[in-house]
């Protein structure tokens, strides 16, 4: 057939039409490949309890169809006579592809360890999911980073005068932009540290408040009387943070006092009342109950003990069921607490102690 030897660009018709015939083949097997591979090993890591075929799974099904286009044209330019220029042209298409597929196979594993992991501890320490999300997104910026450095070389640019580029820029950038890094990195100081996490209860200076979010650059509380708190994180962590959430159980110390007219035997049963008080309730620990001082008006008693809870409405309902067994038992005994009281002593005049002096008859 004269017309299959005719040319086209220094290739016969003949050749033009094996060329696009192989590589419509490459692409159709590879297509069939991808989707019988996808579902015979997605058959396969279904009973399986290991993840790494589920993520194999993913990655495979992650392949776009552009990525195996340009594959299929490698192979058919491959059997033609095609001048260097655009073989070479080609050939880096065919990279650029496959870099950018790579980068999103990188980005498929990333995502797919991040978010089983993530389910896995989500109920066993909440503060990990923020701590796993910025570790996903700092792995897939790495991923990318790296296939754009690669890019770039392929396209012949010089990558290392482009780095040192780079970093001088991004110290000018630092330098401007330096209180917004400083929140930035106190924010995943504070998401590998742990600090506090969402939902403790933190005092920091006078203000109160639950955590809500911790941001990129602010972290956000409720406050008990309903507003929102804004905190840098940069100068949140350079404060002096009580967090609550944190706290086991609550120590409680407390001081009560008599009046001084009390018999002796009277108040050696206070700290016995105290314990019996204390030891009555649940969710509590007796320390200690002593005698510890003479008050302006009172003799004074100090006791303390534990509530083994950090709630703190189960705090006053132990506290406030303690005081009134306190009371109770001190008007059985006749004991009486103390209030502020003056005793004055009037001395009549001309008494002796009265600071005045007798007068003595002197002879005439």
């Amino acid at each position: 057939m004269e017309f299959l030897t005719q040319e086209l660009f220094n290739n016969t018709y003949q050749t033009w039409i094996i060329a696009i015939g192989a590589g419509s083949v490459v692409a159709v097997v590879l297509r069939i490949l991808q989707k019988f591979s996808r579902k015979r090993l997605g058959d396969l890591a279904a009973r399986t309890s290991t993840k790494w075929d589920d993520y194999l799974v993913k990655v495979i099904a992650g392949t776009r169809r552009l990525f195996l286009l340009m594959a299929a044209v490698l192979i058919g330019s491959l059997l033609l006579d095609l001048p260097d220029r655009l073989q070479h042209g080609i050939t880096i298409s065919f990279v650029i592809a496959l870099l950018i597929q790579a980068g999103l196979w990188g980005g498929v594993l990333v995502d797919s360890a991040m978010k089983d992991y993530r389910e896995k501890v989500a109920e066993e320490n909440p503060a990990d999911v923020t701590t796993l999300g910025l570790i996903g997104l700092a792995g897939r910026v790495a991923v990318w980073s790296l296939v754009v450095l690669l890019i770039l070389e392929n396209l012949g640019v010089d990558i290392t005068a482009l780095v040192a580029g780079l970093g001088i820029g991004g110290v000018a950038v630092a330098l401007a932009v330096q209180n917004i890094l400083g929140d930035l990195f106190a924010s995943l100081s504070i998401a590998l540290d742990k600090p506090f996490v969402v939902g403790d209860f933190l005092a920091v200076g006078d203000l109160l408040g639950s955590v809500e979010k911790v941001g990129l650059k602010t972290t956000r509380l409720r406050s008990l009387s309903g507003e929102q708190l804004v905190f840098s994180n940069n100068d949140l962590l350079g404060s002096r943070v009580r967090n609550f959430g944190r706290m086991f159980e609550r120590r409680v110390v407390f001081s009560l006092g008599v009046t001084y007219d009390t018999p002796r035997d009277k108040l050696k049963l206070v700290p016995g009342i105290v314990r019996e008080a204390i030891e009555a309730e649940e969710n509590t620990r007796f320390d200690r109950s002593h005698f510890s001082k003479y008050g302006d008006y009172s003799l004074n008693f100090e006791s303390v003990y534990y509530v083994l809870t950090s709630d703190y409405n189960q705090y006053m309902d132990v506290q406030q069921s303690i005081y009134y067994a306190i009371h109770e038992c001190f008007e059985e005994e006749g004991i009486e607490f103390a209030y502020p009281t003056q005793t004055l002593y009037v001395v009549p005049p001309n008494q002796p102690g009265n600071g005045e002096q007798k007068s003595q008859a002197q002879p005439g």
